[in-house]
C-alpha cells in the first residue's frame, strides 16, 4: 500500500516571508506525489502596499486562509493570531507545520502548532542578534527552541543552535532560500521600469543614487536615532537622489516625534510608498549604495555586490559582515557619514557570496523533508 502524502500548512504574514515561502512552496508542489500543501497569511502585512504586489510579483497561489489580524501590540497581535491559527490546524490536521523569520506570525504559529503537537520546521533558524531588545530576536529563540526542523543559512546558525541544547541531528545546513526568489526573478525584476518611473535615468544611463529602508522600533520609535539618521542624510551631496520607500509605521512615528519637518529638509529625497519585490529589487541592483536597519536587505546586498551599511549596532546575520558587503555603523551620523563618503569616493568594500547562497535552498529543504517522510506521517 502506497504511502499517503504528507500535509504541509505554510504560515506567513509578513512581506520577508512571502519572498521565503515562494519557493518552497514551488518545490514542494514539483513533488506533489510526496506532498500536498496550504498557505495561510495572518494578516500581518496587508493592503494594497504592504502584501497584495508580493503575491503578484511572487506569483504565489493566493492563500487559502487570510486571517486579517493586522496591526496591534505584540501580546494582542501573537494572541489573535493564535487564536485563528488554532482552528485551521484543528481542522486540517497537518504533519507538519512550516515558519520562515521572526516575524510575530513566526511564533504564532510555532506555538499554536506545539501546543497541538504538530511537527513544526523553522527556516531561518539559529540567526542571533544576542540582543533581547529586539523583539525579533525572542521571536527566533522561541521558535526555534520548539521546532523538530530547523534550517539554517550559515554555518554561525549551527552553532548558536547546538550551543542551545538543539541536538544536531535535528539541524539542516539548506542556505539562504531568500536567494532562490532573487536569482528565480532577476530577469523580471531586471525589466522593471521603476527607475524611469522616479526619474533616476540620464538616457540610457542609470544616475546615482541611494537606496533608504527604515522601519525597526528602535530606530523609528526613538527620536536621537532618527534625528541622527536625517543629520547623516543631508550630508549627502544634493546631486545624489536618496529614495526612500516609507513604511507606513515609520510614516506615522516621525509625525508623532514631530519630525516631519527635518526630513522634509533633505531636498534630495525622493519619498515613496512601499514598493513590490521586484521594483524594489531593481532599486536596490542599481544603487550605489544602501542604507537599511532590514535583515534580508543585508543579504540580498551581499549578494547583489551592493554596499550596505546596516543602521544598527549588531546583526543576526554576521556573515554579511564577515564576509558579504555589509558594514555595521550603528546610529551615529558622523560614522554613517564617512562610510558614506567611503563609498562615493570608490572605497567599496568587496565581498563573496556565502555558500549555499546559490539558489537551490528550497531543492534542500524539500530532500530532507522527503528523507523524513515516514516520520512525518
Amino acid at each position: 500500500m502506497p504511502m499517503r502524502k504528507a500535509k504541509i500548512l505554510h504560515i506567513v504574514g509578513a512581506r520577508p516571508n512571502f519572498v521565503k515561502i515562494a519557493p518552497l512552496m514551488d518545490e514542494l508542489h514539483r513533488h506533489r506525489s510526496s506532498f500536498t500543501q496550504k498557505l495561510v497569511h495572518t494578516g500581518q502585512h496587508y493592503g494594497s502596499n504592504m502584501s497584495d504586489p508580493f503575491f503578484k510579483d511572487l506569483n504565489i497561489i493566493r492563500p487559502d486562509h487570510n486571517l486579517n489580524v493586522q496591526s496591534g501590540t505584540h501580546a494582542v497581535q501573537t494572541a489573535k493570531m493564535m487564536m485563528r491559527i488554532e482552528p485551521i490546524l484543528r481542522k486540517y490536521k497537518p504533519d507538519l507545520v512550516v515558519v520562515v523569520g521572526d516575524v510575530n506570525s513566526t511564533l504564532a504559529g510555532a506555538l499554536t502548532a506545539s501546543k497541538l503537537g504538530i511537527p513544526l520546521a523553522h527556516i531561518e533558524s539559529g540567526l542571533r542578534s544576542f540582543d533581547r531588545t529586539m523583539p525579533e530576536e525572542i521571536n527566533r529563540l522561541l521558535t526555534d527552541r520548539l521546532s523538530s526542523f530547523l534550517f539554517t543559512t550559515s554555518p554561525e546558525a549551527k552553532t548558536n543552535l547546538i550551543n542551545e541544547g538543539v541536538s544536531e541531528s535535528n539541524i539542516f545546513y539548506t542556505g539562504n532560500i531568500m536567494i532562490d526568489t532573487l536569482f528565480k526573478l532577476r530577469s523580471r525584476w531586471g525589466k522593471s521600469r521603476i527607475l524611469n518611473k522616479l526619474g533616476l535615468m540620464n538616457g540610457k544611463k542609470t544616475m546615482d543614487y541611494i537606496l533608504l529602508t527604515l522601519h525597526r522600533p528602535s530606530n523609528v520609535d526613538d527620536k536621537k536615532s532618527l534625528q541622527e539618521v536625517f543629520r547623516a542624510l543631508k550630508a549627502i551631496p544634493c546631486h545624489i537622489p536618496i529614495v526612500y520607500p516609507v513604511h507606513p509605521r515609520t510614516k506615522k512615528s516621525i509625525q508623532k516625534l514631530g519630525l516631519s519637518g527635518q526630513m522634509h529638509q533633505i531636498v534630495n529625497m525622493i519619498r515613496i510608498s512601499p514598493l513590490g519585490y521586484l521594483d524594489f529589487m531593481k532599486l536596490m541592483s542599481q544603487s550605489l549604495c544602501v542604507l537599511t536597519d532590514s535583515g534580508g536587505v543585508q543579504e540580498e546586498t551581499t549578494v547583489l555586490d551592493i554596499p550596505c551599511l546596516t543602521l544598527r549596532s549588531n546583526t543576526e546575520r554576521p556573515i554579511t559582515v564577515t564576509k558579504g558587503t555589509n558594514v555595521l555603523v550603528g546610529t551615529q551620523s558622523h560614522r554613517m557619514i564617512k562610510e558614506i563618503r567611503d563609498i562615493l569616493d570608490g572605497k567599496k568594500k568587496k565581498g563573496k557570496i556565502p555558500k549555499y547562497w546559490d539558489g537551490k535552498s528550497a531543492k534542500r529543504i524539500v530532500n530532507v523533508l522527503k528523507q523524513n517522510l515516514a516520520s512525518l506521517i
